[in-house]
């Protein structure tokens, strides 16, 4: 009997999730508009010193949001039967932690995605667009089409089935 470690079934990728190019063009042409029209506003029309203060600093951190966006967008996630995770190897929950799944249209989940519950905390991260952790809970979802974020759903949830049948 092998090891389920070793296993090269518990390695194939079953589903995996990629930004669509057009949400990722949209989304990140829009914080780059908004950054440049702020900053724009903050020079051509200055207000008072404190306000324009505020203004490029927003635009500053526009700009740097929508830089996070355009790196964590061009990462691939991948599902296995063992954990969900990006290309780079970043392990977003093992399975073995998913208590449940959300996927319904009052779930607290992304745009076009689902919503994993774990049975532990993780440390807080975010990859805008893409995914995000938060307490026990990850949120997949954004840019990414949803029928993609929807058959990764469909996966994991037969995993958990076959885990857990009750």
């Amino acid at each position: 009997m092998q090891n389920s470690d070793t296993d090269p079934d518990t390695e194939t990728v079953l589903a995996t999730i990629t930004a669509s190019p057009g949400r990722r063009i949209l989304g990140i042409g829009s914080l780059w508009i908004l950054s440049l029209m702020v900053i724009y506003v903050a020079f051509a029309r200055p207000p008072s010193f404190g306000w324009q203060l505020f203004l490029v600093a927003l635009g500053a951190g526009s700009i740097w949001i929508a830089e996070q966006m355009r790196r964590s967008t061009s990462v691939t996630l991948e599902l296995t039967r063992q954990e969900l995770r990006e290309k780079t190897g970043f392990v977003l929950a093992r399975m073995d932690e998913v208590a449940g799944l959300d996927r319904g249209m009052f779930a607290f989940k992304p745009s076009n995605g689902f919503l994993l519950r774990l049975n532990n905390a993780k440390p807080r991260a975010w990859r805008p667009g893409l995914w995000w952790s938060l307490w026990s809970r990850v949120g997949v979802g954004g840019m990414t089409p949803a029928h993609e974020a929807k058959y990764m759903a469909e996966v994991i949830a037969s995993i958990l089935a076959e885990q857990d049948p009750d």
